[in-house]
């Protein structure tokens, strides 16, 4: 009987838990020091009312639905409701566009809306398809623990078909000849925290994934997700301690030993790290660490509110971009200050979902992309959110501040105090040297039986590809010597 320890219990560790207690030989606990499990995916509460504290949009569901199966969750208690249009986008010049998953609809809005581009939309659908099917099968379903297995011919040749030497916006402007659709198929890549001209090319599969797999809602939140693994988990047995730190990792020559929580040693066969690069690192003071500097991902300003109504649309996701979107990308990842004309996300679940607030109200949610660091000034905060509910009053929500009942603020400072590197929101930022092989990988360190899963480690962030993440860590756990041997070669 071999005992697994899992340091955080964050949606990586969760799967990771739930895919490895499947074997019967094999004991799995879990160490997270808040009180509750679920890291980002967690809730926002306030009396009657609860919203999504982090993660809102549900991508890639067939990957999503069938890793729970294989963890033993039967696909049909996760109860996925389809958004359709996908989303609104709101231009400053009042232009409004709807997202569409289905090719015809989303045609027939662009030629009303950006005419001409419908063709261009054909020919973006055909390539990215391509593009798709090979990147999944060739990064997101491969770790890279021998860093040697990435640079394969086929895989350069797949990179090349990528463009991952271009960026996504430049990619998206070979497509589109309407800056501000270009916007609209950029703009997901704030979904993963970076900038859209950082992000390599390969991510502008996500925009092209919302078309293919659409966009769905979880009804009671992303965050009953934990709810119900967590279920599964307690059946199972499986030791959730929560509110219980972990200060250390004891190692002895290449190998963990045990770890030190509250002031107890625990002992285990091998350890599982869930949380956010490099900061992971502090839990092995004598050991050789990772030694490298990276870059966070955007942080997120986020106003939570509980409302005495709820606002009528056919989307509970809206985007409402600003006079000029390059320049607020500037402001956050180059000049690292607070926005002067930001963009934003809104969430309106309620639409949708009478489960989240008392009968007849509703709860709303507004993301504002913002720096992260040290340096940042906040002294301007207070401004830029009464700008922000100006906005939304004028653009989408009207008397929205004499229709509140409660409103939370929460910023990269309070993100950061909960273990988010530098406060990022997404982990590290999705650039072309933290991608792919460049990201930590599932055994980032020297030590035999350490390993590591969450929004830093490769494959990415994102619910699902964490999840894909955790399979991953899961599947080369469970081989043999032989077989973990040929894994790591790429056999």
């Amino acid at each position: 009987m071999s005992h697994t320890a899992i340091v955080g219990g964050g949606i990586g560790g969760l799967m990771t838990a739930l895919l490895l207690s499947k074997d019967k030989n094999r004991t799995v606990s879990i160490y997270e020091k808040n009180d509750y499990l679920g890291g980002r995916l967690t809730y926002e509460r306030h009396g009657e009312f609860k919203i999504d504290q982090g993660p809102t949009i549900v991508l890639l569901p067939e990957m999503l639905l069938s890793i729970l199966e294989e963890g033993g969750i039967d696909r049909t208690s996760i109860p996925l409701i389809p958004c359709d249009p996908l989303y609104h986008i709101h231009f400053s010049d009042g232009l409004s566009f709807r997202k569409y998953a289905d090719p015809e609809k989303q045609k027939e809005e662009l030629q009303k809306i950006f005419p001409g581009n419908e063709v261009h939309f054909d020919r973006f659908l055909k390539d990215m398809k391509a593009r798709f099917l090979q990147g999944k099968a060739q990064f997101l379903e491969q770790s890279f623990v021998e860093k040697r297995t990435f640079f394969s011919r086929k895989n350069l040749k797949t990179l090349m078909k990528l463009k991952a030497y271009q960026n996504v916006k430049k990619m998206m402007r070979s497509y589109f000849d309407d800056e501000r659709l270009v916007e609209a198929y950029t703009l997901q890549t704030l979904y993963i925290g970076g900038h859209p001209e950082q992000s390599p090319a390969m991510y502008s599969l996500v925009s092209y994934s919302e078309h293919e797999h659409g966009i769905w809602y979880l009804k009671g939140g992303y965050a009953h997700l934990v709810e119900i693994i967590t279920k599964e988990l307690e059946k199972r047995g499986v030791q959730m301690y929560t509110g219980k730190a972990v200060e250390r990792i004891v190692t002895s020559g290449d190998q963990a030993s045990s770890l030190i929580a509250d002031g107890q040693m625990h002992s285990f066969d091998d350890v599982v790290l869930n949380g956010d690069f490099p900061i992971m690192d502090q839990l092995l003071k004598n050991e050789k660490r990772l030694n490298r500097k990276y870059t966070p991902s955007s942080g997120c300003l986020l106003l939570y509110m509980g409302l005495d109504k709820i606002y009528e649309s056919d989307s509970i996701h809206q985007f409402f971009m600003s006079s000029d979107f390059d320049h607020h990308m500037k402001q956050v990842f180059t000049d690292k200050q607070l926005p002067d004309d930001p963009s934003f996300y809104t969430f309106h679940p309620s639409i949708v979902d009478d489960s989240l607030a008392p009968e007849g109200k509703g709860v709303l949610y507004t993301l504002i992309p913002v720096p992260t660091g040290e340096g940042v000034d906040w002294s301007g905060k207070d401004a830029l959110i009464e700008k922000v509910l100006n906005e939304m009053e004028d653009r989408g929500f009207p008397n929205l501040r004499s229709h509140t009942e409660w409103m939370h603020v929460r910023t990269p400072k309070e993100a950061e105090k909960d273990g988010l590197y530098s406060g990022g929101s997404f982990g590290i930022a999705p650039t072309l040297f933290q991608s792919g092989v460049f990201r930590p990988q599932l055994q980032p360190y020297s030590l035999t039986n350490v390993y590591a899963v969450g929004a830093s480690v490769h494959p990415g962030g994102g619910v699902p590809i964490v999840m894909q993440g955790a399979k991953l860590l899961a599947d080369y756990l469970q081989f043999g010597a032989k077989e973990r041997h040929n894994y790591k070669r790429g056999v």
